[in-house]
């Protein structure tokens, strides 16, 4: 846990808004993610399961969280179940947590040890009339490999084959979407480490430097700030910004070119995602600008666009029609082209292919409900861009911003966008190096 201890009000809070969803006499059960082994006898550096952690704060693997809310013994309504810390284990692995420690964290006051789930949940389960199991239920996940949680509800409708199950994630991730202020006060810290590796970032670029060692001064700046990257970044000189998930990160950043900088730092498991474009010589030619001013232009005004009650795929499609008037300005498109543009089938999409956005929270691409429109609490990324390999080169720009009744906040708005202010960035920065 390299983040500062959170605040177990949030944790409490959480769990009350779950437990006011559930039916009477119903109970949950959440598992954390596996240990997932790499080669030999190697294995991941833990990743918390982010609906386990939403609920309680806790990072430790194996960890199960059983809520009953009407139990008829109290000490049953909120259970935490954790691996035992015997000397053995903190030998090998290192400091586990105590119950004491996990209840600080979680305000979980019944933290038991995992050998005492088997006899509790028994005792539970003979009681619940219904059980709510969580499964990964993100619409972009392959869920190719089994989980924890994925076993758990194998053995569960094994062993008590009677009881009625149902899903968990669908009142998940109606929870999850909208965030409380803790959690867009979490969401803002990792938007300012952010920031501050953006601004290092653009000290150290020049003509010769590579793409590598653009990665190495973001990390060392969300290190020293207690984040981490919230996902692999993308530093694509040249044609390799063409590539939208483009990771090898490996060629020099040559004079004339712009690089694009997908990155985002995490902190306390809460995630920012930002992109920007910058010229390697410090300055656009005209053709670059040309192309960044009109992404700007959709970017700002999709950022207004994003209202409450608005439906994510109206949002996307006003920002196409948008970009279609751009990409013609530009000379991509024909007159004829654009008028023929349709939802299926948008005119812009050799140039602009992907979505304009996407929830953004305990993971990068955040769970929310999938029919929902727009609501305050929710944040959310805006990332038009426009990609010209017979150029080569590409323009994306991301912003992350919070959804309020009274319109959108720019979560990003102080993190340099604007083609001038980059410039005069770059600029000072060669003259005093």
């Amino acid at each position: 846990m390299r983040h500062k201890t959170l605040q177990s009000k949030l944790f409490i809070e959480n769990r009350a808004k779950l437990t006011s969803l559930l039916p009477k006499n119903s109970m949950a059960i959440l598992n954390a993610n596996d240990v997932l082994p790499t080669n030999a006898d190697g294995s991941i550096k833990v990743i918390p399961n982010t609906d386990l952690f939403y609920l309680s704060g806790i990072e430790q693997e194996e960890s199960i969280l059983l809520l009953y809310p009407d139990a008829y013994e109290p000490k049953h309504r909120e259970v935490l179940f954790l691996r035992e810390p015997t000397e053995q284990l903190q030998i090998w692995e290192g400091t586990k947590l105590t119950q004491d420690r996990a209840t600080e964290i979680s305000g979980i006051s019944n933290v038991k040890w995992l050998k005492d789930f088997p006899l509790t949940l028994r005792d539970c389960m003979l009681s619940a009339d219904e059980v709510f199991l969580n499964t990964n239920e993100h619409r972009r996940a392959a869920a190719i490999v089994e989980s924890r949680d994925d076993r758990f509800v194998r053995e569960c409708k094994r062993d008590f084959p009677l009881h009625t199950y149902r899903r968990l994630a669908l009142l998940l991730h109606q929870l999850r979407a909208v965030k409380s202020d803790l959690e867009i006060e979490l969401i803002q810290q990792a938007v300012e480490i952010t920031h501050k590796g953006f601004n290092r970032l653009l000290q150290y670029l020049k003509p010769g430097v590579t793409e590598f060692e653009l990665e190495a001064e973001l990390i060392h700046e969300y290190t020293k700030n207690r984040g981490a990257f919230a996902y692999t970044p993308i530093i694509a000189s040249g044609k390799n910004a063409c590539g939208l998930h483009y990771i090898d990160n490996d060629q020099v950043c040559q004079d004339g070119d712009l690089v694009l900088i997908d990155t985002g730092s995490n902190y306390g498991n809460y995630n920012s995602d930002m992109t920007r474009t910058i010229p390697v010589n410090g300055r656009f030619t005209k053709r670059q600008r040309e192309v960044y001013d009109a992404v700007l232009r959709v970017m700002q005004a999709s950022i207004d666009g994003a209202v409450a009650g608005k439906a994510p795929r109206d949002w996307h499609h006003e920002s196409q029609l948008m970009m279609n008037e751009e990409l013609q300005s530009l000379g991509l498109l024909t007159k004829e082209e654009v008028a023929q543009h349709t939802r299926e089938k948008p005119a812009c999409k050799k140039y602009f292919m992907h979505g304009l956005g996407h929830s953004l929270g305990l993971d990068v691409h955040d769970v929310a409900p999938g029919n929902a429109s727009f609501a305050p609490g929710w944040v959310i990324t805006v990332e038009p861009g426009i990609y010209l390999p017979d150029e080569g080169f590409a323009i994306r720009l991301e912003n992350d911003i919070l959804i309020t009744k009274d319109g959108p906040i720019d979560l990003m708005k102080d993190i340099p966008v604007e083609a001038d202010h980059i410039e005069s960035i770059m600029q000072e920065a060669s003259a005093t190096s």
